[in-house]
C-alpha cells in the first residue's frame, strides 16, 4: 500500500486559524503548473535561477535542458536543486517548493511517457532519441531529462496563511521510479 508523505503545519509561519495543506492539493499544483523556477548552484558557489517547464510523474518532478546550459553544468557538480511554482498573488493561491536531488532519466519507457506529457500540456513535440529528448527535424538539438526526487516539499497557502512541510519515507517519494 502506497502512503502519502507526512505533512506538518509549521505554526511559526502560519496563522492560528490555518490548517495543513493536503498532499492532494500540492500534487494538483505540481501536475497542473506549466512553469517552475529551477535553482542550482554554480561551481564557485553563486546561485543560478532559471524558469522552465516541468512535469510531475511517478512522484518525481521532471525537466529537460541542453547539456551545454548553465543549469546542466551546475547539476554535474552538485545534483541538489530546488524547483518552485505557484502564483504571483499575495492573498490567494498555493505556492510549492520542491527540494531534492536530480538524476538523469534514460529509460525509454519513462522518457516516452514524459514526451507525451510535454506534448499534451505544452504542445512540444519531443522525440526520444538515444536516452534524451530531441526536437523533430533538428537532431543536433538534444536535451537530457532530469528527475528530481523530493527530499522536502513546502506548501504555502494564503488567506489564511500557512506553511506545510512534507517529509518522505526514507526510500523516497511513494510511487517513485528509479531511473538508469
Amino acid at each position: 500500500m502506497v502512503t502519502e508523505p507526512s505533512g506538518q503545519r509549521v505554526p511559526e509561519f502560519s496563522e492560528p486559524s490555518s490548517s495543513a495543506v493536503p498532499w492532494s492539493d500540492v500534487e494538483q499544483v505540481l501536475r497542473e503548473s506549466e512553469m517552475f523556477w529551477l535553482s542550482t548552484v554554480r561551481r564557485d558557489g553563486r546561485p543560478h535561477v532559471a524558469p522552465l517547464p516541468a512535469m510531475w510523474l511517478d512522484g518525481e518532478l521532471h525537466f529537460c535542458t541542453g547539456a551545454h546550459e548553465q543549469k546542466a553544468r551546475n547539476l554535474e557538480s552538485d545534483p541538489r536543486c530546488v524547483l518552485t511554482t505557484g502564483t504571483n498573488s499575495y492573498r490567494s493561491g498555493l505556492d510549492v517548493v520542491v527540494e531534492g536531488t536530480v538524476a538523469q532519466v534514460s529509460d525509454e519507457a519513462t522518457l516516452t511517457r514524459l514526451a507525451q506529457l510535454w506534448r499534451d500540456k505544452l504542445g512540444w513535440p519531443f522525440e526520444v532519441v538515444d536516452g534524451q529528448f530531441s526536437d523533430p527535424g533538428n537532431d543536433d538539438h538534444r536535451a537530457p531529462v532530469f528527475a528530481v526526487t523530493p527530499a522536502k516539499v513546502l506548501a504555502f497557502s494564503k488567506a489564511p496563511y500557512s506553511q506545510t512541510r512534507f517529509t518522505f519515507p526514507a526510500i523516497g517519494v511513494p510511487g517513485a521510479v528509479r531511473h538508469s
